[in-house]
């Protein structure tokens, strides 16, 4: 679509030349390095990624001692569950060194039972 302020090929190239010229003004007219202002911005972007990487090294130091932490916690929890095991165990060694002792009384009870059953009975089979 024609622009219909653009009469003819010099006036569009007319127009082009304008406009870069005044880009090229815009361009020259903005301040260097060495400007105050230029100076200040980047101050303020150094002071804010400086910042920024303190609150990443302190954020990384939260990790790593909430991970130390957490170990410390795994490890204090295993060694509880290591320790109600052993417990566990002596006291099922216990129930069986008990039940082992009652063993030969059982036995010696119950023949002494058998006995006076025969004794009272005299022979019992017939």
């Amino acid at each position: 679509m024609k622009n219909p302020n653009d009469r003819s090929f010099t006036d569009r190239q007319s127009n082009s030349q304008n406009a870069k010229k005044a880009l090229l003004e815009r361009f020259k007219a903005r301040p260097g390095p060495d400007d105050p202002i230029m100076q200040q911005r980047r101050a303020e972007r150094e002071a804010i990624a400086q910042a920024r990487a303190a609150r990443e090294a302190e954020k990384a130091a939260a990790r790593a001692e909430a991970e130390r932490l957490a170990a410390i916690e795994r490890a204090r929890l295993e060694e509880e569950e290591r320790q109600a095991e052993i417990q566990r165990e002596a006291a099922r060694k216990a129930e069986q060194a008990k039940r082992d002792a009652e063993r030969p009384r059982k036995v010696l009870l119950e023949a002494v039972q058998y006995a006076q059953m025969r004794a009272a009975g005299k022979g019992g089979r017939r």
